[in-house]
């Protein structure tokens, strides 16, 4: 799969095992330059971050970040995507993965903010099988 994204998550920290619920959470910067390629033509007197690039981000940043013996699953849903604040050319992304266990696989929650605070919350679905999404 080719990524629109040239930006790599850079883990902070340590995962964090809650041994309780079997949540994993674990924390990841992002830098957002001008030199990505989806700011070319798009919105040229202000540019803007696309969503989906967003939503990129959080699942490069979630799969490097696998709890133990997850290594089979795969993407099989995009639960829900909520945008709360756009991205621009500059920011850094801080985001946020929690892993959660489920009956049919794992949720991958995610907060994701900029220094002017929230920007996207994203759940991703985990299961066996092919990718769907």
């Amino acid at each position: 799969m080719t990524s629109p994204v040239l930006a790599v998550a850079r883990p902070v920290g340590e995962p964090v095992h809650d041994e309780g619920s079997g949540a994993w959470t674990a924390g990841f910067t992002v830098a957002v330059t001008e030199h990505e390629p989806v700011f070319a033509g798009h919105y040229p007197d202000f540019p803007i971050f696309p969503g989906v690039c967003v939503m990129e981000c959080v699942r490069r940043a979630a799969e490097s970040a696998r709890p133990p013996l997850t290594d089979g699953l795969r993407l099989v849903a995009v639960e829900s995507t909520r945008f709360t604040a756009a991205v621009h050319p500059g920011d850094e992304l801080s985001i946020e993965v929690t892993w959660s266990p489920r009956a049919e696989g794992w949720r991958c929650a995610a907060k994701v903010a900029t220094a002017r605070g929230r920007t996207a919350s994203v759940r991703l679905r985990y299961g066996p099988g092919a990718t769907t999404c």
